[in-house]
């Protein structure tokens, strides 16, 4: 290979590399069966910003303050999801006085020098009551509230049964929202574990999205993958690993530990309790760091600590 070749095909590595850090046909595979088929997305639809926000931006410590206040001062969030959305909310709920810092508060009307995070004013979520209501739902939520410039949804379970087809669906409607509302961002989500192995229905249609926002610059708040990792950086999801933390920890496809109770207990004085349904209290932490990290992103931060 030619010198030129070789070092067009560095930088293509390092230019893929880096979207991934920053932080990835109509089929009928339902829950529980493995998803051999291919990964057809939608045409592209250019974006203003690719931010992945997964495992890694759980670092509540190198968010600076400022970032925090430029979020409070700029973003108006309108959230809709049901019971396992709810994570973000319960984890934000119990973090400002778990840091002794109010700085950290959230409320519908952003009173009080607080973020304006108006919680379940869109009814239902990105699988109910089917898979297009939502859009139809944040487009009238929009037009009566043109203040309104962060637009979040998140699944309950629905992904675990979803077809190539359905979420190629939300890909499409997604974009035709960022077309039609190009002031306000549009966080994408994936859907939570739900204990099939690798190779299932969950992590092809998870990665479906994740690959779709990588190659169109969305911005992703990606929900599994922040709950497959614990706070040391070890992985879970390749264990069967449920959305409470459950996980078969001597590969005999039985789930008998829990990383998330375990590193609590390991750890304490280190995680707040916050009662996330459908999970621990670290999860639900992590959920809320995470969420900080993205509000923080939308609000200008750049995501240095200079």
């Amino acid at each position: 290979m030619k010198m030129a070749e070789k070092i067009i095909g560095l930088a293509a590595m390092l230019v893929a590399l880096s979207l991934v850090f920053f932080s990835c046909s109509n089929d009928s595979v339902s829950a529980g069966e493995p998803d051999t088929t291919g990964n057809d997305t939608i045409p592209p639809n250019p974006a203003d910003t690719s931010m992945i926000v997964d495992h890694t931006c759980c670092d509540i410590t190198v968010i600076p303050r400022q970032a925090i206040q430029d979020a409070i001062d700029g973003l108006v969030i309108a959230y809709g999801h049901t019971s396992h959305g709810s994570q973000l909310i319960s984890g934000m709920d119990e973090l400002a006085a778990f840091l002794g810092d109010d700085l950290y508060n959230h409320s519908m009307d952003g009173a009080g020098n607080t973020l304006e995070l108006r919680d379940k004013v869109m009814p239902g979520d990105l699988g109910a009551p089917n898979w297009t209501s939502w859009e139809d739902t944040t487009r009238t939520y929009l037009s009566s509230h043109p203040d309104v410039n962060v637009i979040i949804w998140s699944w309950c379970g629905e992904v675990s049964g979803a077809t190539e087809e359905n979420i190629n669906t939300y890909l499409f409607l997604m974009s035709g929202l960022e077309t039609d509302y190009p002031d306000v961002s549009f966080v994408y989500m994936t859907g939570h574990l739900d204990g099939q192995p690798p190779g299932f229905t969950i992590h092809v249609r998870n990665q479906q999205i994740r690959d779709y926002c990588i190659d169109n610059d969305k911005i992703l708040y990606d929900f599994a993958d922040i709950e497959s990792y614990d706070p040391d950086g070890n992985y879970y999801a390749d264990k069967r690993a449920a959305d409470n933390c459950d996980y078969d920890s001597n590969g005999d496809t039985n789930r008998d530990a829990n990383w998330a109770l375990d590193w609590q207990e390991a750890h304490p004085g280190e995680w707040y309790e916050c009662w996330p349904l459908h999970t621990q209290h670290l999860n639900g932490n992590l959920k809320a760091y995470a969420a900080w990290y993205l509000w923080a992103r939308l609000g200008g931060w750049d995501g240095s600590n200079d």
